[in-house]
């Protein structure tokens, strides 16, 4: 058996190329990448679950949910403030949750600008069938993690947000 003889190497074991670790960098970066991958693919069939089982969208079953986990209502800036988006985008979903019975506005006594809002109780009603729906989905939708692989990565990523919204309250006393 040769060197240069192709056949000699038939049927024996080759080593192919070794692989390289690459830097922790290049994994948190993959990591980073797949979980905007898997969080995009989760959310598109949440959305599209919400719009054909309920007839509803998922930036409304947030609002609901913001609302539900806030007894006592919120004034729309908090409610904007908790959903991380704008006043505007907060308005329009609230104004027809209002129409339909599931959200009722009240003045905030001593500021006549202000008003809060709260789940009314068929929106708690709603509310309830949309978030066991929610639930179901998202149970399936991550049916390949087990119990233990899921408080490893709730684990670290509580990690991970406190370490960010530490360092975002850090840059916002600035």
């Amino acid at each position: 058996m040769t060197e240069t003889d192709p056949v000699a190497h038939r049927g024996a074991a080759v080593p192919g190329p070794q692989k390289v670790a690459e830097p922790l960098s290049k994994q948190r970066l993959r990591l980073w990448l797949k979980l905007l991958k898997v969080t995009r693919l989760v959310e598109h069939e949440v959305r599209d679950r919400f719009r054909t089982a309920h007839d509803t969208t998922l930036p409304r079953f947030d609002v609901l949910a913001a609302l539900h986990r806030a007894e006592a209502g919120l004034r729309m800036s908090e409610l904007s403030g908790v959903l991380r988006v704008s006043n505007g985008n907060v308005t329009g979903i609230v104004e027809r949750l209002v129409e339909e019975g599931h959200v009722m506005r009240a003045a905030v006594e001593g500021d006549r600008r202000a008003t809060r809002v709260r789940l009314t109780a068929a929106g708690r009603i709603h509310f309830a069938q949309l978030a066991s729906a929610h639930e179901s989905w998202v149970d399936d939708l991550l049916d390949g993690v087990d119990a233990e692989s899921a408080r490893l990565m709730l684990e670290h990523l509580d990690h991970i947000t406190e370490k960010l919204e530490n360092e975002e309250a850090s840059h916002e006393r600035r």
